[in-house]
């Protein structure tokens, strides 16, 4: 048996929605009924009515509901208890980030503090969008670092998990340069010979983000997606060798715009996106809340 196939069947005790449970879990919805028939399968009973809707319980799945909270609610304060122990231990500060954030904005923005406030010693867990909001949720780190967007809202609770604002960047096409600079691929071509696309992971956050592009930009494009990674580094990478059009945050393709290895294709067809920063109440430890009244005092400055 697998802990996803318990959380996976209390988020549906939850919804009592298969499709609703399915998103939740940044899963397809075939993906997530068929971990739900594997854990009736360990169990050897139906935990699910399929017959009614929305979607209730058997008296089975009523009775293993109490021992799925249970059994993950106490590997959960033990995982927590174990990780926060060892980041104790050492006097470190845990943040939680997105793959892109820590390799284009968090060593930038982590010297900058330290010119400041003084040295840092500092646990960096890299993740997808949903499980770095987790691992907040969870307090298994003490910061979290993310890309935001009004449409691909962070859903934590402002009163328990309060944030900075930590600067923007933005989402823009790009495609390797043909001689004389110009792109060697726009973002439009003829019916019968779309663009090759190299694209994202649809659950990570940049795919969300150039999801929304496309749907607002509607039949004006022709792509076709000939690759999909969730890392912003691979999908530059794949870029520069004249694969085709990628949609990449800016601050991680600054360098390859300067020297001329990446153009812009098109600058109107972006989107701006915020960086930031949010920590837990539930998490007082002195060094926490040290260097976040540091925070907000220089980000208070910045904006007088």
């Amino acid at each position: 048996m697998e802990i996803k196939w318990l959380e996976d069947f209390v988020s549906l005790a939850n919804t009592r929605s298969f499709s609703k449970s399915a998103i939740e879990r940044n899963v397809t919805q075939s993906a997530f009924s068929r971990r739900i028939q594997q854990l009736e399968q360990w169990l050897g009973v139906p935990l699910v009515d399929r017959s009614t809707y929305p979607t209730t319980l058997t008296p089975e799945g009523r009775h293993f509901r109490e021992t799925a909270d249970e059994v993950l609610r106490l590997i959960y304060v033990e995982r927590t208890q174990l990780r926060s122990g060892r980041a104790q231990g050492q006097g470190a500060i845990t943040f939680s980030t997105l793959h892109t954030l820590s390799i284009n904005f968090f060593p930038y923005w982590l010297k900058g503090v330290e010119e400041g406030y003084g040295a840092l010693n500092v646990r960096l867990i890299t993740d997808n969008f949903h499980d770095t909001i987790r691992l907040l949720a969870e307090g298994e780190c003490d910061f979290l670092l993310s890309y935001e967007h009004p449409r691909i809202p962070v859903l934590l609770d402002p009163e328990r998990f309060p944030g900075l604002d930590l600067g923007g960047d933005r989402m823009i096409p790009v495609s390797a340069p043909v001689e004389g600079g110009k792109p060697r691929f726009q973002l439009t071509g003829p019916k019968d010979k779309p663009v090759p696309f190299l694209t994202y992971a649809p659950e990570t956050f940049l795919g969300k983000l150039v999801s929304i592009i496309l749907t607002d930009q509607g039949d004006a494009l022709n792509l076709t997606p000939i690759y999909e990674n969730p890392m912003a580094e691979a999908i530059k990478t794949m870029a520069i060798t004249g694969r085709g059009v990628a949609f990449v945050p800016e601050s991680a393709v600054r360098t390859e715009l300067e020297t001329g290895r990446l153009v812009i294709i098109d600058p109107t067809v972006s989107v701006d996106m915020r960086i930031r920063m949010y920590r837990s109440m539930d998490k007082v430890r002195p060094r926490v809340e040290k260097l976040w009244k540091y925070l907000k005092e220089q980000r208070a400055t910045a904006a007088a």
